[in-house]
């Protein structure tokens, strides 16, 4: 079975669906804010030419998911499905993020719990890439019972952690109600 990298996924919350060019400027009235990537390594990108980059990449990636509230249906954010390793049974989950109207954990850890759900249809392993000075994104991956796992340097040679959650064992009847934390 085939990933499928761009999902339409539904929630109590929100809706994710595939980006396209037109969502840009909605998506960029949300990352306009510049709190929301102050403890980001790309603190800029709240900057229309780094966001013009950051969509293209995220259009270019063919991964990427809009956000959007699913009582209003307004953007709210973005997050993306990255570098599927079918040997290696495992996927990314980045380049998120959310408009601080909806910070808080319950907007995030449902993004994160759909986003889950997917993937585990098709790995057993999901990594998180966190920038180390970024501790709001940190605290968020522990919420949802990411584990730290290492780090690694990005081509800029920024460290980012690596956070992990490995997909719940069918055999202890726990698919479906959330993932299962991964020790090491």
């Amino acid at each position: 079975m085939t990933f499928d990298l761009q999902p339409v996924l539904q929630g109590e919350l929100l809706s994710l669906r595939p980006l396209r060019l037109e969502d840009f400027d909605a998506l960029y009235a949300v990352a306009s804010d510049p709190l929301i990537w102050e403890q980001h390594p790309a603190s800029d990108r709240y900057t229309e030419a780094v966001f013009k980059e950051f969509f293209r990449e995220a259009m270019e990636s063919g991964g990427a998911l809009i956000v959007t509230d699913a009582g209003d249906g307004r953007v709210i954010g973005s997050s993306r499905f990255h570098g599927y390793d079918g040997e290696k049974g495992e996927i990314e989950i980045g380049w998120t993020f959310l408009a601080r109207s909806h910070w808080g954990g319950v907007y995030n850890a449902e993004m994160k719990r759909l986003m889950l759900r997917h993937a585990f249809r098709f790995v057993n392993s999901v990594a998180f890439l966190v920038g180390s000075q970024n501790l709001r994104s940190q605290r968020a991956m522990e919420k949802i019972g990411g584990l730290r796992a290492g780090s690694r340097r990005d081509a800029a040679g920024r460290e980012s952690f690596v956070y992990r959650i490995t997909a719940p064992t069918p055999a202890r009847g726990i698919r479906g109600k959330g993932p299962r934390r991964q020790n090491g």
